[in-house]
């Protein structure tokens, strides 16, 4: 296990960042060698207790979650969501980009395909407070992940996730607003709060309408 201690100007770093998303980041646990394994050994223990049979693939809920992949929101959990009930994506920050419009354009489509009339699902969008994007703000994080990943860096600034009940509006009005998504499909917006563990509604369920795409 290495021992290594971060240079003054890493320390610094990480306390801007930890600032920025209200966490501590400097913690230097490393991950167990066994992390798969141990998720392998639980998986064995499900499929001998049956705990995949009776699967279904439209969810049970009609309910398509888009939230971020941060450990402490998973939604299995926060929302006691079991198997089959809904659909999940999750991705950094739980935005809805191009790729998560495409998803929900998709399962739209298939839902249509088997159901001939009425309402498909809700996409239930739900940002949470201390998001690690908030990192996404300081400026020189910006610039080195910009240069990681080949991206225009002023693009990034707005992934920020530091007022979630605002980016959640943005969120839900972009996807209200794609011409891909379904009029079938319902839309809502969400803030989880991770220190309560409660989830607020900042925007109920609204039906897309072919007037305000």
């Amino acid at each position: 296990m290495s021992t290594q201690q971060p240079s003054p100007r890493a320390a610094a770093a990480g306390s801007r960042l930890g600032r920025a998303t209200g966490f501590d980041l400097d913690s230097r646990d490393e991950p167990g060698a066994d992390g798969i394994e141990s998720a392998l050994a639980r998986n064995r223990a499900f499929a001998a207790a049956g705990g995949h049979e009776g699967a279904v693939v439209f969810p049970t809920l009609r309910l398509f979650v888009i939230t971020c992949l941060d450990p402490r929101t998973d939604p299995a959990h926060f929302l006691g969501l079991g198997l089959s009930d809904a659909m999940v994506v999750r991705n950094v920050g739980g935005r809805v980009t191009r790729e998560v419009i495409n998803d929900v354009a998709f399962i739209g489509q298939l839902g249509e395909s088997v159901l001939p009339d009425g309402p498909l699902f809700e996409v239930a969008v739900i940002h949470h407070t201390q998001c690690g994007t908030g990192v996404l703000a300081d400026d020189t994080f910006r610039r080195n992940y910009a240069r990681r990943i080949d991206a225009e860096e002023s693009t990034l600034r707005e992934h920020a996730v530091l007022d979630p009940a605002a980016t959640v509006t943005r969120d839900v009005e972009r996807l209200r607003s794609a011409p891909a998504i379904s009029p079938r499909v319902t839309v809502s917006g969400h803030v989880y709060d991770v220190v309560t563990g409660l989830v607020q509604t900042v925007i109920p369920a609204c039906k897309l309408s072919r007037s305000n795409r």
